[in-house]
């Protein structure tokens, strides 16, 4: 599954409407540049700018961005009237307009990794498991596991941070979302199920470190 960031002072729908359409792992943050530390802690497969409202903001950031970061891919949403007003290609390495379907955004997706050689991302591998984030399996030396999507999604972000501590709250904001509500406790439920599922031979893959949170356990 292609993991994307949206920087937008909008909602993902105001922003590019058929993404919510997409079968898509789409984290939001605000179009600023103090966005810019999250992101590229997190790695997505591809960032999102929204020029759409305020191209000039949009420009700032993707100017920042690569001077950051010039390999991360990133796609500029630009009205046709904007088009000549920045060198987008200079900092964008794809764009689309706020209308764009669903299909046309799957081709760019899988054409801009393809180009920018992530299209092996979507495998990630922790001890004796392979986590494959684009069909949703896991597999624990060759055996399926059943999972819930948050208990994939509480291993999937582990297994891409191996050895980073996670407090129980950074957990629910990075796998939950910005907007969950519940309690820490569900961070201990989900990962006592996970463990529960992983078995005796790979539960110690998820560790805790007392008194702060979570982590997945380093590779040697």
């Amino acid at each position: 599954m292609t993991n994307l960031v949206l920087l937008s002072d909008r909602t993902p729908a105001q922003a590019l409407p058929a993404l919510e359409e997409l079968r898509l792992d789409l984290k939001h943050e605000p179009l600023a540049v103090t966005s810019l530390d999250h992101v590229l802690e997190i790695r997505p497969h591809i960032v999102l700018i929204d020029g759409g409202e305020n191209p000039g903001q949009a420009w700032s950031v993707l100017s920042a961005l690569r001077a950051r970061d010039a390999r991360l891919p990133a796609i500029v949403i630009v009205e046709r009237p904007d088009l000549g007003r920045y060198p987008w290609d200079e900092v964008a390495d794809e764009l689309v307009y706020p209308g764009a379907p669903e299909a046309e955004l799957q081709v760019r997706f899988g054409m801009l990794r393809r180009r920018t050689g992530s299209a092996d991302a979507s495998i990630v591998s922790l001890g004796g498991l392979r986590i494959d984030t684009d069909t949703y399996k896991v597999e624990a030396n060759g055996r399926t596991l059943d999972l819930t999507f948050k208990e994939f999604e509480l291993l999937r972000f582990l297994a891409t941070h191996p050895g980073r501590v996670y407090t129980r709250p950074a957990l629910l904001r990075e796998v939950w979302g910005y907007d969950f509500y519940g309690g820490t406790r569900t961070v201990d439920v989900h990962v006592r199920r996970l463990r529960a599922k992983l078995g005796a031979e790979h539960e110690h893959l998820i560790e805790t470190v007392r008194s702060v949170g979570y982590r997945a356990r380093a590779q040697d």
